[in-house]
C-alpha cells in the first residue's frame, strides 16, 4: 500500500472512532510500526492529530465537527471516490462549453478526464487547480482565473474581486462540491468567505452539478449553499438504500451514483 492511501485510510479511521492505534495500524495495513510512527508524525506536523502513547487521536478545532483541512490534505482523503466521480463528471462536458469549477478537493480529479481534444473555457478560484495543469498539455483549455484575495490553506481566491469577476460570466456548466448534504432541502459549504462566489455561479450557469462523496451526506455545514430546486445533477458514490435518493428526485434532480474500485 502506497503512502497516499495509507494516510487516506487513517483519516477515515479517525473520523469514525476519533483515535488509532499502532499496532492495529500495523496489523492493518501489512506494514511495520515504524512506519506506521512516521506516518502518524507527519499528519501530526500537518495539524492532521495528535500522536499519544501508542497511538493518535482526532482533535476538530471546529465547532461544527466538519474539519476545514488543507487542500493538500483533502484531496487524499476519499480520492478513490473522488476522482470516479469526476471521472462520471466530465462525460457531461461538451466541446465549446465555458465551464465553473471550484476550488474543493473533489474537483482537483475533473480536469484530467476533460478530452484534450475539445475547446473548453474553465473559470475558477482555485490556483491548485490551475497549477495542475502544468503536470499535462492541455493545449485546447483556456483558463481563466477569478481574481482576490489569497487563501494560501485551500489555494484559492476569494472576496470581492473574485465575485466581481465572476459576474463577467454565463456558464454552460457548474462543478462544485458542498460540505454537507442536509435535509430536506439544502446543499451546505464550510467558508463563508468563498461561498458568495458560488452562489454566484449556480444562478449564471445553464447546468449545475454538484459533486459528493458519500461522507458529505446527512452532514450539516456552517453555511449555506444552494436549496435542491437549483441543482440539476448530483454524482456521488452514496448508494440508493432504502430509497434515500427520493428527497432529491422530488426536487428534479438527476442522482447518478458510480461504482468505485
Amino acid at each position: 500500500m502506497y503512502t497516499i492511501e495509507r494516510i487516506s485510510e487513517i483519516l477515515k479511521l479517525l473520523e469514525q472512532n476519533g483515535r488509532v492505534e499502532v499496532n492495529e495500524l500495523s496489523d492493518l495495513f501489512n506494514a511495520s510500526k515504524e512506519t506506521i510512527r512516521r506516518d502518524l508524525r507527519d499528519m501530526e506536523a500537518k495539524g492532521l492529530l495528535k500522536r499519544t502513547h501508542g497511538g493518535a487521536i482526532f482533535e476538530s478545532q471546529y465547532p461544527s465537527g466538519l474539519p476545514e483541512f488543507p487542500v493538500a490534505i483533502r484531496e487524499i482523503q476519499y480520492y478513490k471516490e473522488k476522482d470516479a466521480i469526476c471521472k462520471k463528471a466530465a462525460s457531461f462536458i461538451k466541446n465549446g462549453d465555458s465551464i465553473f469549477v471550484d476550488n474543493s478537493s473533489t474537483c482537483l480529479y475533473l480536469i484530467k478526464y476533460i478530452p484534450v481534444q475539445f475547446k473548453v473555457t474553465l473559470i475558477t478560484n482555485s490556483i491548485k487547480l490551475l497549477m495542475g495543469m502544468l503536470e499535462s498539455d492541455y493545449p485546447n483549455l483556456t483558463a481563466v482565473c477569478l481574481g482576490g484575495f489569497f487563501n494560501p490553506a485551500n489555494l484559492s481566491t476569494y472576496g470581492t474581486t473574485a465575485r466581481k469577476n465572476a459576474e463577467e460570466f454565463y456558464p454552460s456548466k457548474s462543478f462544485m462540491s458542498c460540505a454537507g448534504v442536509h435535509l430536506p432541502d439544502q446543499f451546505t459549504d464550510s467558508s463563508l468567505l468563498e461561498v458568495d462566489t458560488k452562489q454566484l455561479m449556480i444562478e449564471r450557469s445553464k447546468e449545475v452539478f454538484i459533486l459528493a462523496d458519500h461522507t458529505k451526506f446527512e452532514r450539516t455545514g456552517p453555511v449555506f449553499l444552494s436549496n435542491f430546486s437549483a441543482v440539476n445533477t448530483l454524482i456521488t458514490d452514496h448508494q440508493n438504500t432504502n430509497n434515500q435518493f427520493a428527497p432529491f428526485q422530488k426536487a428534479g434532480i438527476n442522482m447518478i451514483s458510480v461504482e468505485v474500485n
